[in-house]
């Protein structure tokens, strides 16, 4: 990691006509800067043009460097590799349809040296379909910030400022990418909001879509667990276990009491069956936290294993 370096981040899938015109952009505000740079673009699995247009510019500039993924892996296993790749103090991610602006990045850059971790691009005045993009989109950043108690406007952004020792600690799998503020609230990071233009796409296709929905929220439950329970899985499966098991085993007791005093007939009450059920829940519950805990134990020992494959590499030690 290089003192006072910056690292831009950038996943590209199909993404041929906006290359070239996102490298001028970033050159020209990077530059300015006076500072020492480097552009990481991980090509997602692209079957048109774009490793093409990619090769040429990195075969011109050296601080352009290349990493192609043998297919599709999606956005997160891209930035992932990227972060992974970076050299910088602080690493900047963008997307490379040219919705998000690179004169963001002093911007970016300036709230992050006030003493932030983490500073998320806002995308105030977004210019996306309301129904299918910016509702949904609504609802879920309200979802994920109520759940996550990381309150920002727009988790789907992914203009943001990291510190690299703050970003490079997680270990990214399936759709997390969206997640990451909310992921780095169990390391203390400290994080802010800045809104950033956004601009309506012209070329190509955008790759999201209601369809998703879903998927966020499902995502949105594991990152819960993985913020407040990922080192004590036993607290979560344990206190329903007992919770459950309690329960199971006092009305098994009230049964027994009514036939050994009562003399009363418990073999036909459906609470038989259910105290049955919630006394074998509970221990299903209980020995799920322990082998939870052993598989987290296992987890902190062997995290070597990576979501991606990559295929080529360009200026890249």
């Amino acid at each position: 990691m290089r003192s006072d370096m910056i690292s831009i981040v950038i996943p590209a899938y199909n993404e041929e006509e906006n290359i070239p015109i996102l490298y001028e952009k970033l050159r020209s505000v990077l530059e300015g800067l006076g500072r020492e740079y480097e552009v990481i673009f991980v090509d997602d699995g692209s079957t048109d043009s774009t490793w093409e247009k990619l090769k040429e510019i990195a075969q011109r500039d050296k601080k352009v460097k290349l990493i192609r993924f043998r297919r599709n892996y999606g956005q997160t296993a891209a930035m992932y590799a990227g972060f992974q790749h970076a050299k910088g103090e602080v690493i900047i991610t963008m997307d490379a349809d040219l919705q998000n602006d690179p004169e963001d990045i002093p911007r970016l850059l300036q709230e992050l040296d006030k003493g932030y971790d983490i500073v998320s691009g806002w995308r105030k005045d977004r210019k996306d379909p309301f129904l299918s993009r910016r509702l949904p989109s609504m609802i879920a950043n309200w979802v994920i910030s109520k759940a996550t108690g990381v309150e920002l406007h727009d988790y789907g952004c992914t203009l943001k400022a990291y510190r690299a020792d703050i970003i490079k600690r997680l270990e990214l799998y399936g759709d997390m990418h969206r997640f990451l503020p909310a992921l780095t609230k169990r390391l203390g990071a400290k994080i802010t909001e800045l809104p950033v233009k956004h601009h309506p796409r012209i070329y190509g296709r955008s790759k999201y879509g209601i369809g998703r929905t879903i998927r966020v929220i499902l995502d949105i439950f594991l990152v819960k667990f993985l913020n407040e329970y990922i080192n004590k899985p036993m607290y979560v499966f344990g206190t329903a276990g007992f919770l459950l098991l309690s329960l199971g085993l006092a009305l098994l007791f009230y049964l027994v009491f009514i036939k050994l005093f009562l003399d009363e007939d418990i073999g036909r009450r459906p609470l038989l069956i259910l105290s049955v059920l919630f006394t074998l829940a509970g221990i299903q519950f209980i020995s799920t936290g322990i082998i939870a805990e052993l598989l987290v134990r296992v987890y902190y020992r062997t995290r070597e294993d990576k979501p991606f494959m990559i295929e080529e590499k360009v200026n890249i030690e």
